[in-house]
């Protein structure tokens, strides 16, 4: 059985088709990275998924409950943390924890151990009694997730957790992650930063509501046919029209930081020998500007 399943799962508002017969496969105690852009359908799935909003067709289970039929009994089951923080600034840390617990319904004995246990986790045993106001966004980040994973949840829904934090508490963020899943829990995380998504069991891309591609990063990696080059430019824009226009036969050509990216044929690499080009493999950022415009090709025509 999948953690979370989905077939065809589908979210209108009015005529806008937010989500379209996005159909899913988590496997239990994997860590599934969902990635998109703003807007691309990532939070709405989510919600979905959680029993916030309804879906408009389709249909879906989780840890073998029905999304349509058991909402409530799959709200118990669940962690879910929103890219907005859901703590109360005017409580403090302790207090937090003590609000999530009662809504949990954890009894007594289980509330103290799990407080003192989300405590330690998040780095907050001498800042219990701080208002959380105070916290900086990463402090906050990790209270966040503790009041999430109070009640031990099995899966747990995270959605652009790190959004807005330094670096730094991106990654300690992260080792907790992969604590949990070792430990057994199903995570689910909607991000858009590449360098994370690298660290996912299974990727899922999605693109204006339109699940794109859906692999391991390895594999996903593999689907990229032909060589790509790496060629350092000081202006990427005019190198990218000056290929443009002299006609280059390529694969794929776009701007990538302070160089351009060019994905060409094996036996094409002779023509390109007068450019300081590096042989690189595809990243992931590569996979994704790759699927995105397959996508929009497809729905040109």
């Amino acid at each position: 059985m999948y953690a979370v399943e989905t077939k065809n799962l589908t979210r209108k508002f009015g005529s806008f088709i937010a989500v379209n017969n996005v159909s899913l496969a988590i496997k239990p105690g994997s860590i599934y990275g969902f990635l998109g852009p703003n807007g691309s359908g990532k939070s709405t799935t989510i919600k979905m998924l959680c029993g916030i909003l309804e879906l408009t067709s389709g249909s879906g289970s989780i840890l073998g409950l029905d999304l349509a039929r058991d909402g409530e009994a799959i709200k118990r089951k669940i962690g879910y943390m929103s890219q907005k923080f859901s703590l109360y600034d005017d409580l403090t840390v302790k207090e937090n924890l003590e609000f999530y617990a009662g809504m949990y319904e954890l009894h007594s004995a289980e509330k103290k151990i799990r407080m003192e246990e989300m405590l330690e986790m998040a780095g907050l045993q001498n800042r219990r009694n701080e208002l959380t106001v105070n916290l900086s966004g990463g402090w906050k980040q990790r209270l966040a997730l503790g009041c999430s994973i109070l009640h031990k949840p099995p899966i747990l829904f995270l959605d652009e957790p790190t959004g807005g934090v330094d670096p730094k508490s991106r990654r300690l963020f992260w080792d907790i992650i992969y604590q949990l899943a070792v430990a057994g829990t199903t995570v689910m995380v909607t991000t858009h930063f590449m360098d994370e998504a690298e660290h996912c069991d299974e990727i899922g891309f999605i693109y204006n509501g339109n699940l794109i591609a859906n692999d391991t990063p390895a594999n996903l990696k593999k689907k990229i046919t032909g060589v790509l080059l790496e060629i350092p430019a000081d202006n990427p824009m005019e190198m990218l029209q000056s290929f443009m226009e002299k006609k280059i036969s390529v694969l794929d050509i776009y701007p990538y930081g302070t160089s351009i990216h060019v994905l060409i044929l094996v036996e094409q690499l002779e023509e390109f020998a007068h450019y300081n080009y590096k042989i690189i493999p595809p990243s992931l950022e590569d996979v994704f500007v790759h699927y995105v415009k397959s996508k929009r090709k497809e729905l040109s025509k």
